[in-house]
């Protein structure tokens, strides 16, 4: 196994919906498969597919598992590398840190970029390289209440334990899910517009999961909404539900007593100013699907 890092983009002519799937050309097939099985990183480049300006973060942004690769049997010599575990960077990290960079292979022996190396969409990457872009990426400062929800026992210091071990623990994913919809929805509850602090500052709007990590639901702010704990409970029990559109939709079965004032009466969804973030339409579907008591 291998690690790699996969360049996409909004608006790529490829069939990507990067959390679970990366449509790719054959030409990078044998890279793609010397990284299946193992963690892959998402780099966004400096100009986007369609574009006129150089607006891209030029930067990595995400990690995910490649877990698979199958053939797209409507597009000739092309692949879809199926993924799971996707995370979301507590903040991009750039390509080069001040004379830095954190590929190797995109240094030329002069110092300068290696702009065709940067032009493969697929490039291996060596585990440490990969490491070094992990602690970058999930080196935001915590809250005192974070820091409360990441204790463990204490390393001892002869032990080597990477980033990637902790990464890929369910704890450190809860953790930073929960902080990530929180601030694309600034702690306020995407139903009832409330923001709720406790006396430390810590917010009380919880994290909620579209479709639920049980059911392969992703760790992106796509598959979150930022909701109360009373509005949390309704949806996790179908008695609420969205539209593609981000209309509130009540089950007709009801909801309990003086909770429906809970509803404004606009009854649509308070989403977060970058619209990256806004619900996907495909875990909305699901929910409705799914846990929705629509009848």
């Amino acid at each position: 196994m291998a690690n790699a890092v996969f360049t996409a983009a909004e608006g790529s002519p490829y069939d990507d919906q990067i959390e679970d799937r990366y449509h790719f050309p054959h030409t990078y097939l044998k890279q793609a498969e010397q990284a299946v099985g193992d963690l892959i990183v998402y780099y966004e480049p400096r100009r986007k597919p369609g574009s006129e300006t150089a607006n891209g973060r030029q930067s990595y942004f995400a990690v995910a598992r490649l877990v698979d690769i199958k053939s797209d049997p409507a597009k000739p010599d092309h692949y879809y590398g199926l993924l799971k575990e996707f995370l979301e960077f507590d903040q991009p990290v750039s390509f080069k840190e001040e004379s830095r960079y954190f590929e190797s292979i995109l240094e030329k022996n002069d110092g300068t970029t290696n702009r065709g190396a940067f032009g493969r969409s697929v490039r291996l990457i060596p585990r440490v390289e990969l490491d070094a872009i992990l602690q970058a990426g999930f080196a935001e400062k915590l809250e005192p209440w974070e820091l409360a929800d990441r204790v463990s026992e204490p390393v001892p210091e002869y032990v080597y334990r990477p980033v990637i071990e902790t990464v890929v623990s369910r704890k450190f994913r809860d953790v930073a899910f929960r902080r990530h919809v929180r601030n694309a929805y600034r702690n306020t509850c995407a139903v009832t517009g409330l923001k709720l602090l406790n006396g430390g500052g810590r917010p009380e709007v919880q994290a909620a999961h579209i479709r639920p990590v049980e059911a392969n639901g992703p760790d992106t702010v796509r598959n979150g909404l930022a909701l109360t704990g009373t509005v949390h409970w309704l949806f996790d029990r179908g008695l609420i539900s969205f539209s593609d559109d981000h209309k509130i939709l009540l089950s007709p079965r009801g909801i309990p007593d003086d909770l429906d004032r809970l509803i404004p009466d606009a009854k649509s969804l308070i989403l977060p100013t970058n619209p990256d973030w806004h619900p996907h339409p495909k875990y909305l579907k699901w929910h409705r699907d799914n846990r929705f008591k629509s009848d």
